[in-house]
């Protein structure tokens, strides 16, 4: 199976040609091999725009909202990212290729340390995981330049936006199951700027660990 042709053909029809241009982020998706971090049964559709089953009721995003995500957030190379929701690893090594330092926060013991063995054996640096409730960060490493919430809440996670930095960003699903918008909150002067992007529909964000 030719998954480098198959690649190509996601970043330039499923993103470029959907309008996404930073270039940064395409060439992080044009290198990040995203057959590697889905379930063997589904490797057929690994670069197909749609999620993904990864087991423990969680999933691996579509491409395309990945990219919409990661470009909205505006990552600079010496950024420090906060993720919450590590998942397969694959947004996790996506952001090791923007920024400096990613910090990543999954719940379920399973896929934290499936994703921790994965992105070693692939050669991903400068990435931390560990397993936690994501509503609570990673507070020992705040402040973090950037937030990129990879499950859906009902409201803005006030223990996120306080590990935000002034300046600092984050990117978040907010809605319940039937209906969400991603949302990109910005700290200017403590408090939250919030940007309405585009409808999605995400995982939700469960307190606690599994």
């Amino acid at each position: 199976m030719d998954f480098t042709s198959q690649r190509e053909k996601m970043v330039w029809a499923q993103l470029a040609g959907r309008g996404i241009r930073d270039a940064r982020v395409l060439e992080a998706m044009r290198r990040v091999p995203r057959h590697e971090f889905v379930p063997a049964k589904f490797l057929e559709d690994a670069y197909e725009d749609h999620p993904l089953p990864i087991g423990e009721g969680q999933a691996i995003s579509q491409p395309y909202i990945v990219a919409a995500m990661l470009e909205h957030l505006a990552l600079r190379a010496g950024d420090r990212v906060l993720e919450v929701g590590t998942g397969s690893g694959y947004v996790t090594a996506l952001l090791s290729l923007l920024c400096a330092e990613v910090y990543s926060v999954e719940r379920h013991a399973r896929l934290a340390v499936a994703a921790e063995t994965l992105l070693e054996r692939l050669g991903y640096r400068h990435v931390h995981i560990r397993m936690g409730d994501g509503r609570e960060g990673w507070v020992e490493h705040a402040p973090f330049d950037a937030v990129l919430v990879s499950a859906a809440t009902g409201e803005m996670p006030p223990m996120l936006f306080e590990q935000l930095r002034e300046g600092g960003r984050m990117m978040v699903p907010v809605g319940d199951p039937s209906s969400q918008e991603l949302q990109l909150i910005g700290r200017v002067n403590g408090r939250p700027m919030v940007t309405i992007l585009e409808g999605c529909r995400f995982v939700p964000l469960v307190e606690g660990i599994g």
